[in-house]
């Protein structure tokens, strides 16, 4: 298998955790979406990273398709194998992956000129993170989709989100408006599948 992947893309990094706890053997292939000369597009036409490259050819994408593939691959099930049973994992999946898509799209833009801004975009873009961050606490609380002793896909793309948080934005200091999501983080991160896909410094 072969991942097409951005190192800071939190869905890249998503299934680079994914791969790390079932220990599947995969090649990795850097592509910046953003660059003129990427070829992204040529494996997945939204032009989004991850992409994984299957042994037989096939192409998957994004994040959380090719995470339903790789628990037909082997290693750990990190979903319930009884469909109804894993809707919590999932909807858990979804939260963070919205948290995510707030953080990435107020990043983006921040990141335009000045003048061309939208604060209000911006602003918005926060109201959903901190939402969304009131409702996985509410979730852990319960152990709603959460994982427990066994780390599960929910889990792991909590962990991206929040990851995500403090590598774009630590000023929204997460930790300290939620403590028990910041206890739960703290081991998850000390893990090495997330220790080892750290993005590279900004």
């Amino acid at each position: 298998m072969k991942l097409i992947l951005s190192l800071t893309s939190p869905y890249a990094r998503k299934i680079r955790i994914v791969l790390a706890e079932k220990a599947l053997p995969y090649a990795q292939e850097v592509d910046i979406p953003w660059l003129a000369e990427t070829s992204v597009p040529d494996y997945n036409p939204l032009g989004k990273v991850p992409a994984l490259i299957a042994d037989d050819g096939e192409v998957w994408y994004d994040s959380p398709v090719i995470a339903e593939y790789l628990e037909t691959q082997g290693g750990p099930a990190l979903l319930p194998a009884e469909r109804l049973a894993a809707l919590p994992v999932r909807q858990t999946e979804a939260l963070a992956d919205g948290i995510t898509d707030a953080a990435v799209a107020a990043f983006l833009e921040s990141r335009r000129p000045a003048e061309q801004q939208d604060a209000a975009s911006i602003a918005r873009q926060l109201t959903k993170i901190r939402r969304g961050l009131a409702a996985l606490e509410e979730r852990l609380g319960q152990r709603k989709g959460f994982g427990g002793n066994d780390l599960n896909l929910a889990d792991i793309a909590v962990g991206c989100a929040l990851g995500y948080l403090d590598f774009r934005f630590p000023q929204i200091d997460w930790r300290s408006n939620h403590l028990p999501l910041a206890s739960w983080a703290a081991q998850v991160f000390a893990r090495p599948s997330f220790a080892d896909s750290l993005p590279p410094p900004a």
